[in-house]
């Protein structure tokens, strides 16, 4: 039959795909100190240089790497820019007075010398592993001149053990070397392409543009914190818990990988909030009960939200010359999550999102890690009444979900499959590059009970022929990785969901009526979105969330009656899409996320003045009329469906 023909097909295309994807080696765990772990910023200023050659590869020809970069290596005459200083974490494209370096394609080269304590040197016993915590897009990395790793992606963690390296010569400083390049490639995650201009009348030679088929800046550089840690040759290499709970009675599955060899002894503990003992066990897996169990909650749904327990993993192993102790202590919250055709459970208790979406985004730092940005955005959606986020368009950095964790922020958790939008890049290579993403995410993030959900692209060109397999697969792939959570893809057109719309759990769909359709008849908002939420909903029978919907607004532009661009006009579009919003909550209606929490910058374009106006904060975190408008609808939802008990 076809149908066994197809089986046929895809099961020997699966093995072609899955024998270029090898599986993950080793865990992922977010460093922190212990009696048996030290942690060592590498934050702060890095020599910089970007490649400005033809082919931005002299970096490579003349081997930057062997040397440091603040060495004349160059003559002043050539295209390559000179060095300076830069910091870290940051984007390097709004650092400088320099158009190029903003909208620089191509490799760029960071190097700064450490000095590495002398035990950690000493001890033969240590590890010493050199942690990224993003870079984007890709990275090569080299110690003392010798390539240790390199990286595929923009928003992910990558490390490499360089102990064996600093104790060749440990009377030298350690000099890391970082060449990243942002160059996008129809198999890249994002997708883009390189367009060459070749009419030598308008263009001089070699001219090129980077294309993309998304709306926010591509930003570059070293986003999030550069590390150097320490583990005991034998260590807890990962962690895995899964939680659950029983009337009054938490259970806790965990399983605990260990690497380096020899016999070891494992012991768990389990301490609550204020460091009372609650549980043990022994082993590499096991399950831990918790009486009088304190869940995790959402913010607004509970009086205690986002309670966190702490298990300390305690790790001896002995050789027959050596003992080695170890100790990781992982920050749990216990909860549930299930998914019914009408509703989304957390802890059994139907939640609603009531949330935003985000970006890293800001002035002068573009996506680099900043706290005081950090802690300013949760004290403003607190303000707001967001109770979660989607992490739109990629993985936002480990500490926001800890974070999130914290306060009981729920979150939607998105990989970069953002823009893919051109039939080249559902191929082969496409497919086994967002699976490895997949992977890379699940393990990095497996652990935060603030992560209710995957998503694992948005706004993809999803009716295209080869769309249904590649996303088939994706979702499968992801809820194998990941038995605990729901999966989905983010759409905005009910034609793009034929393919890959039978697979999601939840139905996320992003709408723009009176704004990129229809413009300024906000009049016909209802009945179209009335029309659109009916339709998927007898097509798929899952829950909807509207994942994005919104207005730009140019901060103190004002009309009345409302025209497009103003505060006014916002905030009537808003409210238009409310009301149905309301009518449809009761049903099978679980959530709205605005687009957007802030305005961002985007490419230059005639469409986008300085960026995209969508937010309802300016970029620099004021609020627009709209904010006002929301915060008052957040908290009349919080008190209506949040529970500020359980029942």
């Amino acid at each position: 039959s076809l149908r066994g023909h197809f089986a046929v097909l895809r099961l020997l295309w699966l093995l072609s795909v899955f024998g270029t994807v090898l599986p993950l080696d080793g865990g992922m765990l977010f460093p922190r100190e212990s009696s048996f772990r030290e942690v060592k910023e590498l934050n702060g200023l890095w020599d910089f240089r970007a490649d400005g050659s033809p082919n931005r590869n002299e970096g490579f020809e003349k081997a930057w790497h062997k040397r440091q970069l603040a060495e004349p290596t160059v003559d002043r005459d050539t295209t390559v820019a000179y060095m300076i200083e830069m910091p870290v974490p940051a984007s390097y494209n709004d650092i400088t007075q320099d158009p190029t370096l903003r909208d620089f394609i191509g490799w760029v080269w960071y190097d700064r010398e450490v000095a590495v304590p002398a035990r950690w040197i000493s001890d033969q016993g240590t590890r010493v592993v050199l942690r990224v915590g993003s870079a984007h897009y890709y990275s090569i990395v080299w110690v003392n001149g010798e390539k240790v790793t390199e990286h595929e992606g923009g928003h992910l963690p990558f490390e490499a053990e360089i102990s064996s390296l600093i104790r060749r010569e440990p009377m030298k400083p350690c000099r890391i070397t970082i060449a990243v390049n942002n160059t996008l490639t129809l198999e890249t995650l994002p997708p883009g392409t390189i367009q060459y201009m070749n009419d030598s009348s308008r263009y001089p030679d070699g001219f090129f543009v980077q294309n993309m088929d998304f709306d926010f800046f591509n930003y570059a550089g070293i986003h999030r914190p550069v590390l150097l840690y320490t583990t005991p040759k034998v260590y807890v290499d990962d962690i895995t818990v899964e939680t659950n709970f029983m009337d009054n009675t938490g259970l806790i599955r965990y399983k605990v990988s260990v690497q380096g060899g020899f016999s070891n002894t494992l012991n768990i503990t389990l301490m609550d909030k204020d460091g009372h003992f609650v549980a043990s066990s022994n082993g590499s897996s096991g399950v831990l009960r918790v009486v009088d169990v304190k869940l995790w909650w959402p913010y607004l749904m509970h009086e205690n939200p986002g309670y966190l327990y702490s298990m300390k993993v305690h790790l001896i192993a002995v050789s027959e010359t050596s003992t080695y102790e170890d100790e990781y202590t992982l920050p749990l919250g216990i909860r549930t999550v299930n998914v019914t055709n009408t509703q989304f459970l957390i802890n059994n208790k139907p939640f609603y999102f009531h949330g935003v979406n985000k970006h890293e985004d800001a002035d002068i730092r573009g996506r680099g890690f900043d706290w005081p940005l950090i802690v300013k955005d949760f004290n403003l959606m607190k303000w707001l009444g967001v109770n979660s986020f989607r992490t739109s368009h990629y993985p936002y950095a480990e500490e926001i979900l800890q974070m999130c964790d914290r306060h009981g922020i729920v979150l939607i958790d998105e990989c970069p499959g953002v823009g893919i939008k051109d039939i080249r890049s559902f191929g082969n290579a496409s497919l086994s590059h967002h699976l490895v993403v997949m992977d890379e995410l699940v393990r990095r993030d497996k652990n935060h009970p603030s992560v209710v959900m995957w998503s694992v692209a948005n706004e993809p060109a999803s009716e295209m022929p080869p769309a249904e397999f590649y996303f088939k697969t994706l979702i499968e792939h992801t809820k194998a990785l990941d038995q605990t959570r729901p999966v989905t893809y983010v759409t905005i057109a009910e034609a793009d969901m034929d393919k890959g719309g039978p697979y999601v759990d939840v139905v996320c769909v992003n709408s723009y009526f009176a704004w990129y359709f229809d413009q300024g008849r906000l009049d016909i908002v209802p009945l179209q979105l009335s029309t659109h939420f009916e339709n998927w909903y007898r097509k798929y029978q899952r829950p909807i969330i509207q994942s994005e919907y919104g207005a730009d607004a140019v901060p103190g532009l004002h009309m009345d009656p409302p025209m497009m661009f103003t505060e006014e006009y916002q905030n009537a579009l808003l409210q238009s899409y409310h009301d149905v919003f309301d009518q449809k909550r009761n049903q099978y209606f679980i959530g709205e996320l605005i687009w957007n929490f802030a305005d961002f910058m985007t490419a230059q374009g005639i469409y986008r003045v300085v960026g995209n106006k969508k937010g309802i904060f300016t970029r620099q975190r004021q609020p627009k009329a709209a904010a006002f408008l929301l915060r008052k609808r957040y908290w009349r939802l919080a008190n209506e469906t949040g529970r500020l008990l359980p029942d």
